[in-house]
């Protein structure tokens, strides 16, 4: 009896050591690899082909694996679908209470770091395309028409910039605030207002080149939403 629940202690360990081999060996090649058969795999880790098929489900759910049957059929190391991940990690965050407000901070916070580095950028294109935009702000008096902005605004950020944690982060955290959000924080004439001023000094600092500007700006922005959020929660 004793070894028997010694065994059954272990035995989620195993699971667990042969997932993190077999993960660590899919991200070692190139996507769409055979890894091999079940029972190559089982040769490989050094554990039994029960032990596989756990620690393949798991990778299968990470959108990591792929167990193909039939004529050239194996184990083969896929990547998971960025929109499949964004999903997840947003019902994660729901599940844990992570809703807009929260989402709203965390984009605050991040464009703190991504606004910056959009500054140095010298791409002739990509800033004529934000000296554009600076144009239509004085006339985004909309909900519509600031969404939109933002939207481009940080399409154009993102060509600016090459931060793809950044950006992956920001759209699950985008898309959980603009799928929860009920009251806008910058409401009325006067925050309509606010929001236009805050965004018109952050593209002018960009368009300036001026980076120590663009995060001071960025991380004024960022106070604006925190005090306002406190406020809608009064």
């Amino acid at each position: 009896m004793k070894d028997g629940r010694v065994a059954k202690r272990q035995k989620p360990a195993l699971v667990q050591e042969a997932t993190a081999k077999l993960r660590e060996l899919i991200l070692t090649r190139e996507p769409e690899t055979q890894i091999g058969s079940l029972n190559e795999v089982a040769q490989m880790l050094g554990v039994g082909i029960v032990t596989v098929q756990q620690a393949a489900r798991i990778l299968e759910h990470e959108g990591l694996l792929a167990v193909r049957r039939g004529p050239g059929g194996g184990y083969y190391g896929i990547r998971p679908d960025e929109a499949a991940l964004q999903r997840s990690l947003a019902a994660y965050m729901r599940v844990h209470g992570f809703g807009y407000r929260e989402a709203l901070e965390m984009i605050s916070l991040l464009d703190c770091e991504i606004i910056p580095a959009a500054a140095l950028c010298r791409d002739p294109d990509l800033r004529k395309a934000m000296e554009a935009l600076s144009k239509r702000l004085d006339h985004c008096d909309t909900d519509e028409q600031r969404i939109a902005c933002e939207t481009e605004l940080r399409k154009l950020l993102y060509k600016m910039v090459s931060r793809p944690l950044v950006e992956f982060l920001t759209g699950v955290t985008g898309n959980l605030y603009k799928r929860e959000a009920s009251d806008p924080i910058f409401p009325g004439d006067e925050g309509v207002a606010a929001w236009k001023t805050s965004k018109r000094r952050i593209v002018q600092a960009i368009l300036a080149g001026d980076a120590e500007l663009s995060r001071f700006e960025a991380e004024r922005y960022r106070q604006q939403v925190l005090v306002r959020l406190r406020a809608s929660t009064e």
